[in-house]
């Protein structure tokens, strides 16, 4: 997969791979990406990432972006398409071609592609016929003249010369063969054809084989790369709906674009109306407003994520993520990611922490039954820690002991706590006032109540498959900070961490202007297998030892136990075969015993 060197850092997997300009296909991903996050479309590669094997010019692309266009409405604002010439590896197959003759037509270095050769594979095997044609004449023309001899000589030597001074100037440009490759092949071969002439047929056909042969051999050697021409056309994230002509609305999910259904328009037509608040100028405020210590542990978590540090403009940097205007106003993201007390333009950005004692907001007496409450204020990314802090401080942790090890476990797992407190951060309405981000504790479980309702399509039902941002600068932002994994994968996580601590899944309550997540901190004990309650004690050593062994003999068995026969052991064995717990394996000195 080449993609993560030729998209823009923090896109991740919005990337759609086409193998061709094909402009129906185009204007759906175009709609699709449009609709939801924004991404990247990747033209001249298959869905695996490999290069396709129709290589796309510049006038069928240009062609099928402006007949894309007429397919579908609103316009989609994008750039302008990019021309990208990228370096691959080839695979064994293609270096058998190309020491075959054939040759790419991929440009291999812009500032030296007006000197290349640029002979085609057309005129490569033209050459070879022309090549085979001569060489039947030169078998037949045994009494050719000394004087048309010498003169083939000469023409031979100054070809090769030509050849050598072709192939040395290929040779400075790039390492993939070329037409001209060939031509020196062929060339060879002709040499070898004239000077054999005055020779029998055998030596002639050794010579030609031997020439043929080092012809190959160079060029295998000479093949490592090859460059390709990709074509990239990056689409932002729209505040419109966009639809095909053909009535479809299509959103990008996975690797796919998918059609929505009546209702799930509806949603993402509301949403969408609402503009991108996130994106919005901040009156009053400047950018002497941002903390510089917070941008610098920006800088820091992006160049650990992404293994190289930023070396540009920081204007340059807080534009391209969406923290200032081309004119260097900050906006609502930039606020709340990077000043120190964003509650002073943004109240409602602020935390609330409750913990209670019960399992109701109300006490015994009527009145409040929280014995704590915090009020938590500052950018995103310290409301982050400081809401997982004070939770912290807060659960109940206990001690398990396994084998001579002790093991804390605490009363939610972790993964599941941050990933609710950063869900909450990232994708709440910040265009609600008067509503903030809720955590209440009960002595049962943890609510993350979030203010706003799903955004876009998203429901209850496919929340672990679909992915829409209702603030994308928020959370690419907390993603290139190290606060979120991977895009995308949190909820599939939560749910598989909670079930692994043998607690229930989280619960999701989505209502029309808030969404809450709920983790019950009941641990159900695993179910006891039949053979716990069938065996005796003995047997139950025996079951131990094989679930943490593989398997048992009748001589570990007998190691296991003290002052018990050998038969009592051997019908202990034969009895958890026939109640169907174990099964018996081999014969005699060779028997050993597995779970069924």
């Amino acid at each position: 997969m080449i993609y993560p060197e030729i998209i823009k850092e923090g896109e991740g997997p919005r990337v759609a791979f086409l193998e061709t300009a094909d402009a129906l296909r185009i204007a759906e991903t175009l709609v699709a990406f449009a609709n939801t996050e924004g991404g990247t479309i990747i033209i001249g590669l298959k869905a695996d990432g490999t290069p396709s094997g129709e290589p796309t010019v510049t006038a069928d692309m240009q062609t099928a972006m402006d007949a894309a266009d007429g397919l579908y409405n609103p316009p989609v604002v994008v750039d302008k398409w990019e021309e990208i010439q990228f370096r691959v590896a080839e695979t064994e197959d293609s270096v058998a071609s190309d020491a075959n003759g054939s040759s790419s037509d991929a440009p291999v270095d812009d500032a030296d592609e007006d000197d290349a050769p640029s002979k085609k594979t057309d005129d490569a095997e033209t050459v070879a016929e022309e090549t085979i044609s001569d060489e039947a004449k030169a078998e037949k023309s045994a009494e050719t003249s000394d004087e048309d001899s010498i003169a083939s000589e000469e023409s031979s030597e100054s070809t090769e010369d030509e050849a050598v001074a072709e192939v040395a100037q290929s040779e400075t440009v790039t390492e993939v063969p070329t037409a001209d490759d060939t031509k020196e092949a062929n060339t060879d071969i002709e040499e070898v054809a004239d000077e054999g002439t005055a020779e029998d047929d055998t030596e002639s056909t050794e010579a030609e084989t031997v020439a043929e042969s080092d012809s190959e051999d160079e060029g295998d050697a000479s093949v490592d790369e090859q460059t390709i021409t990709l074509y990239a056309v990056r689409v932002p994230r729209s505040i419109e709906l966009h639809a095909l002509s053909d009535g479809r609305v299509l959103i990008r999910s996975g690797q796919e674009n998918r059609p929505l259904g009546g209702q799930e328009i509806l949603r993402l037509a509301s949403a969408k109306n609402t503009g991108d608040f996130e994106a919005e100028v901040v009156p009053g405020t400047t950018k002497d407003h941002f903390n510089r210590e917070m941008i610098e542990e920006y800088l820091a978590k992006r160049a650990e994520r992404s293994k190289r540090p930023y070396n540009g403009k920081i204007d340059d940097l807080l534009q391209e993520i969406g923290a200032i205007t081309a004119d260097g106003k900050p906006t609502m993201a930039g606020i709340l990611l990077f000043t120190e007390y964003p509650q002073q333009w943004l109240p409602q950005s602020s935390v609330v922490f409750a913990k209670f004692v019960g399992t109701t907001p109300r006490g015994e007496s009527g009145l409040a039954g929280y014995t704590r409450r915090e009020e938590l204020t500052g950018p995103l990314p310290r409301l982050i820690e400081a809401a997982w802090n004070l939770i912290w401080s807060e659960m109940a942790v206990s001690a398990v002991v396994k084998g001579l090890e002790r093991e804390e476990r605490t009363e939610y797992p972790q993964f599941a706590v941050r990933e609710a407190i950063v869900n909450a951060i990232c994708h709440r309405d910040y265009r609600l006032r008067g509503r903030r981000i809720e955590l209440r504790m009960y002595s049962d479980r943890l609510e993350v109540i979030s203010p706003g309702g799903l955004p876009g399509f998203i429901t209850v039902d496919n929340i672990k498959d679909e992915h829409f941002s209702r603030n994308p600068h928020i959370v690419s932002g907390l993603f290139q900070w190290g606060y979120i994994e991977e895009l995308g994968l949190g909820i599939d996580r939560m749910i598989e961490v909670m079930e692994q601590a043998g607690h229930q899944p989280p619960t999701f309550d989505a209502r029309p202007y808030s969404f809450a997540v709920t983790l019950q901190n009941e641990r159900q004990k695993p179910k006891q297998p039949d053979w716990v309650r069938n065996t005796n004690h003995r047997q139950a050593k025996a079951l131990q030892y094989i679930r943490e062994n593989g398997s048992i003999t009748n001589r570990e068995y007998r190691g296991l136990t003290d002052d018990v026969s050998a038969e009592t052991l051997r019908l202990d064995l034969v009895d958890m075969v026939e109640k169907g717990i174990l099964i018996k394996v081999g014969s005699k000195k060779g028997t050993y015993y597995i779970l069924k």
